[in-house]
């Protein structure tokens, strides 16, 4: 290999799938955030980074999901600049810019065809597109904003000598063109956003939280603002002065806040991906209940996941796979998927499909011999029941932490009757997650974790977890379980997207009873 080897090519053309959201959707999502953003004000967004595997390969290329809600565009060294008036661009009034990659007919030969300027405006519908090279000389007059909004600047970037216009080289002189000092330090803004968002309903915990962190960073310790906030002698104080708070030339939370309340509900073409990949997933979990068996291996059974999903046309998996058979069940997040049989212990699955770009999460825990000894029903029934009440929960309005709530106290008040705890408060040691995520672009996904609104996409997810030499009956050892499905926000109540996943005791066994189309595969013998 004379080049590193990564995937960077544009999705585009005949031999490429037809059901990707389309640029008007982008278009709109651009104009949403637009009309988000301060008078006279510039949002800067930068592709993600390529990663290197080892030595000259990297990492299959993954466009950070904000710049590719806002664009389509799926190749990296690139950054894209939204203003919020109209703003000469080469002479030309515009309202947004995206500098890309340019053409380079030989590494295309490499690493897969580039858009190009003229591709970004032509596929993606971008009014104005440059070569990511004109970026040097792009005069970014900050005079002519009030304020430049952009979000953590990524800084764990390779110099690829030979490119002058890599995100090493991009980042390097937008931070230039502001005037950013190496040092600079924007802790203070996201103590800011905690207080704007929590401070009404919450103000007694937001105070704990700003007094944690000014102790933990001395650069916040004289932080004028913070230290008159947590004086404050009442409520009310509090809230005049999170009214008059600051308003700083560069913001890097009010493009969070935006993004976060654009994304937390999704649209119908987004919701078409996003029910594909759930439904792939929880199709990949009932074909592995119909396959599985105790000499199988963790990473055979993470391999049977992802055939199924490879299937159906999914691009990567969403997260790395989690596959823990018997204590491995009890990481909540095991990756290595090493053990060579799985025996005949309860295997905890936890896989979910990205198609799209739109990305599943779905758990299941099932014995891998079929069938439940009497303590593994017992404690996989009682984080059933836990998800019931979650579900229950799941209601347009109410606030995000309501499934939570309800989930952890009906695991409490079991482990409590099972005897693995005496009092309430010591169940943390056994459920150590709360139940719920949003989920989208990414697998924990933006959002406001305010009252739910119809169209949210969350999991719903307890879990129990008794790790060998817990301090409680050596019965229970070894004993992890999460149920995890994804469900949708109706004006109506909820839907589970996941459920052609077995999920009770019954159907499980049942299930893992069936045939499967793998029992006869077999493969030589490695000598």
């Amino acid at each position: 290999m004379s080049l590193p080897i990564g995937v960077t090519a544009q999705s585009t053309g005949p031999d490429k799938p037809a059901d990707f959201l389309d640029k008007e959707f982008h278009r709109q999502r651009r104009e949403a955030l637009r009309q988000k953003l301060p008078a006279h004000s510039v949002a800067v967004l930068f592709s993600n980074p390529l990663r290197n595997r080892a030595n000259d390969v990297d990492f299959n290329f993954h466009q950070d999901p904000d710049f590719y809600y806002l664009t389509g565009y799926r190749e990296p060294n690139s950054v894209l600049l939204l203003f919020s008036d109209q703003h000469m661009v080469n002479g030309v009034a515009t309202q947004e810019v995206l500098f890309a990659q340019p053409r380079n007919p030989q590494r295309e030969s490499w690493t897969g065809k580039r858009l190009g300027e003229e591709g970004v405006k032509q596929y993606l519908g971008l009014t104005h597109a440059l070569p990511a090279t004109a970026f040097a000389n792009f005069k970014l007059d900050t005079a002519a904003f009030d304020q430049i909004l952009f979000l953590n600047l990524p800084t764990d970037l390779r110099n690829d000598l030979g490119d002058k216009a890599d995100l090493y080289d991009l980042v390097a002189q937008f931070r230039q063109k502001i005037g950013l000092r190496p040092d600079q330090d924007f802790a203070h803004q996201e103590l800011y956003q905690i207080i704007r968002q929590y401070d009404a309903q919450s103000g007694d915990k937001v105070k704990q939280e700003v007094q944690r962190q000014m102790g933990a960073n001395s650069n916040l310790s004289n932080n004028a603002f913070l230290k008159n906030y947590l004086a404050a002698k009442d409520a009310p104080a509090r809230a005049a002065l999170v009214a008059n708070m600051p308003k700083e030339k560069f913001d890097l939370s009010a493009m969070e806040t935006a993004l976060a309340e654009m994304r937390e509900t999704k649209s119908p073409e987004e919701m078409r991906l996003l029910r594909k990949a759930v439904a792939m997933s929880a199709i990949g979990q009932l074909e592995v209940m119909k396959a599985m068996q105790p000499n199988m291996s963790e990473a055979e059974v993470q391999g049977m996941h992802e055939f199924v999903y490879k299937k159906y046309g999914a691009e990567y998996e969403g997260y790395p796979s989690i596959v823990g058979a018997g204590s491995n069940g009890c990481i909540l997040h095991y990756i290595e998927n090493e053990k060579p049989k799985l025996g005949n212990e309860l295997v905890l699955m936890d896989l979910g499909a990205e198609y799209h770009g739109y990305t599943a999460d779905v758990t299941r825990t099932i014995p891998a011999n079929g069938k439940f000894t009497s303590e593994q029903k017992q404690i996989y029934e009682l984080v059933y029941a836990a998800q019931e009440a979650g579900f229950k929960e799941c209601k347009v309005g109410n606030m995000f932490s309501a499934p939570n709530v309800a989930a952890q106290a009906v695991l409490a008040e079991g482990l409590i009757k099972l005897g693995i705890i005496k009092k309430a408060e010591e169940a943390r040691r056994y459920t150590m997650h709360g139940v719920s995520h949003y989920l989208g672009l990414d697998v924990h996904d933006r959002g406001t974790y305010g009252p739910f609104k119809p169209n949210t996409v969350i999991t719903v997810e307890p879990g129990i977890y008794i790790p060998e030499g817990s301090p409680c009956d050596k019965k229970w050892w070894g004993i992890g379980v999460r149920i995890e499905d994804d469900v949708l926000i109706t004006e109506n109540g909820w839907e589970n997207l996941s459920v052609a996943a077995p999920r009770t005791v019954k159907d499980i066994e049942a299930t893992m009873a069936k045939p499967s189309p793998l029992d006869n595969f077999k493969l030589p013998e490695l000598k």
